[in-house]
């Protein structure tokens, strides 16, 4: 009967002892959720293990989707001390049985649905396993790295001076553009801001000092890092994931060649170089934003504006910044080298790994940040 001129009959599951169960209804692709919710409500209060007689009298029709979600839940009972026994199948229901059996899986679905509090346990379990699966295999990377870059030092002719260069002007000179962008904007927004509060107060001259202790301790660097590793990182791990995809990395295994020292030591070593380089024209160009903004709001002039700067800020506020740059340079280069080897031999692989390198290290960066910041606020520094 056409399914588009009579209504079919919603499939169900009906127990009418302890010994066998009622199908009914249209057991069909249309009605998987239905199935899937009568299946699992039927589970979760069965009884204790023992003999089901399963009727199919009253199924009016079934299509390989029924079919599978019935082997599922027979394979399930099955395993779960139940032996079964049909009664009533058609013959189109039988054939459609038999053809679908073989692909018959347990599904997860099919279990008794948990409640809120154990899914959400399971969950936050789940993440800290993985959470702990991680940071272990970036400590054994460090580790491997470390060692891979004492033994390049000790013999200096094993350094590819070339592809540090190049990564170099990669990583570095090509980021001008938009480092400097961002910070100038920052020094505005910064000054801006500031400037708009402290007038409350008649302290706008302070604008300068927070604009100098803003940039050259925090934003210079921390917004470098997040730009260098959104940029940077994510093309190291594109790169290398790509690699490994067209099985270029066991070619270079294959003639002798260490995949970590041609293809890691490079990128780390040009980022070390780059990344304090960056830093220091971050800071200038966030400077430069808040001086503009200063003269434009409160008519302090440039000259002014150095001199004002020269109190308000030490060598100590530049170097806490820029000592930041080394370290959260190697993070972001092993980071994004760390998840390039880790891709598998697919293209979907590479876009995973690539949006995890982004976010692992932008998130190591902020916290390692906020340590950094609390130690050297301990210190006095």
């Amino acid at each position: 009967m056409d399914d588009t001129t009579v209504s079919p009959l919603l499939p169900s599951i009906e127990t009418g002892s302890d010994q066998d169960i009622r199908l009914s209804g249209t057991w069909i692709t249309q009605h998987v959720p239905t199935l899937e919710k009568c299946i699992g409500q039927w589970l979760s209060r069965k009884t204790a293990p023992g003999n089901l007689i399963v009727d199919f009298s009253a199924v009016q029709r079934m299509d390989t989707a029924g079919a599978l979600l019935f082997l599922r839940m027979e394979k399930h009972l099955l395993e779960q001390g139940f032996s079964l026994e049909r009664n009533g199948v058609s013959p189109a229901a039988a054939s459609i049985l038999k053809a679908v059996e073989p692909h018959a899986q347990i599904s997860p679905g099919l279990s008794p649905r948990l409640p809120l509090w154990e899914r959400i346990l399971n969950r936050a379990a789940a993440i800290a396993l993985e959470f702990l699966s991680s940071l272990r295999d970036l400590t054994a990377f460090t580790g491997l790295i470390t060692q891979t870059l004492i033994m390049a030092l000790l013999n200096p002719r094993r350094l590819r001076f070339n592809a540090i260069l190049t990564q170099v002007q990669k990583t570095g000179a090509s980021a001008l553009p938009i480092v400097g962008l961002i910070s100038f904007l920052i020094g505005i927004v910064l000054a801006f801001q500031g400037a708009g509060q402290l007038r409350n107060f008649g302290a706008e001259i302070f604008t300068v000092n927070l604009v100098a202790i803003g940039v050259l301790r925090e934003m210079g660097i921390l917004l470098t890092a997040i730009v260098v590793a959104g940029r940077s990182g994510s093309a190291f791990t594109a790169e290398i994931g790509t690699m490994k995809v067209s099985e270029e990395i066991d070619a270079m295994q294959t003639i002798g060649l260490n995949p970590i020292e041609v293809l890691a030591l490079p990128r780390i070593i040009g980022l070390l170089i780059a990344l304090p380089l960056l830093t220091f024209y971050a800071d200038m160009m966030g400077l430069l934003g808040g001086a503009m903004i200063s003269f434009a709001t409160l008519g302090i002039t440039p000259l002014q504006f150095i001199e004002t700067l020269h109190g308000a800020a030490g060598l100590n506020d530049f170097f806490v910044g820029i000592i930041k740059a080394p370290v959260f340079a190697f993070i972001i280069a092993m980071v994004g080298c760390h998840e390039g080897f880790k891709v598998s031999r697919s293209a979907e692989s590479v876009g995973q790994q690539t949006t995890r390198a982004v976010v692992e290290s932008i998130f190591i960066v902020i916290v390692l940040d906020a340590l950094l910041s609390i130690l050297f606020s301990a210190l006095g520094i």
